[in-house]
């Protein structure tokens, strides 16, 4: 299965994502493809935010190699699940998909919470954020299992 994490700017909360459920991915014994990538251009070719990276590799996730890009139209054929980390970034990723796309669209916590952007708020908001994402990629590992 392929799956692309999505948030605005791919340098905060999606990379983290990207890292801690392929981790989890792997731990489970499941066949997982992650990616990572932003609504926005903002970012590209720039890394993970410092505070993210650290929070990651505290936990043993490592984020280091990711870089910022934006979805493509491509995406939406390439990947089977989409998960866009809070409503704002899905509806965005809902108004881009094109007709044919295969890729299903969705918040990435299973129970539709949202991950807020932890951006320019300080490492203690980045562990809260890897917090979530930890949980919300438990439950999702857990529902892929199932599968």
């Amino acid at each position: 299965m392929r799956i692309l994490c999505v948030c605005l700017g791919n340098i905060c909360r999606s990379p983290m994502a990207e890292g801690t459920l392929r981790a989890m991915g792997e731990a489970a014994g499941l066949a997982l493809e992650v990616d990572s990538a932003g609504t926005s251009g903002w970012h590209i070719g720039e890394p993970p935010q410092p505070e993210g990276l650290a929070a990651a590799a505290a936990r043993g996730y490592d984020n280091s190699a990711q870089r910022a890009r934006q979805v493509s139209a491509a995406d939406f054929h390439d990947f089977d699940l989409i998960l866009a980390m809070d409503r704002r970034n899905l509806a965005k990723l809902e108004s881009l998909a094109p007709p044919q796309g295969r890729a299903e669209l969705r918040l990435f916590h299973p129970a539709g919470h949202e991950i807020p952007d932890p951006y320019g708020e300080g490492p203690a908001a980045y562990e809260r954020t890897l917090d979530l994402v930890e949980t919300a990629a438990r439950a999702l590992i857990a529902e892929l299992a199932a599968r």
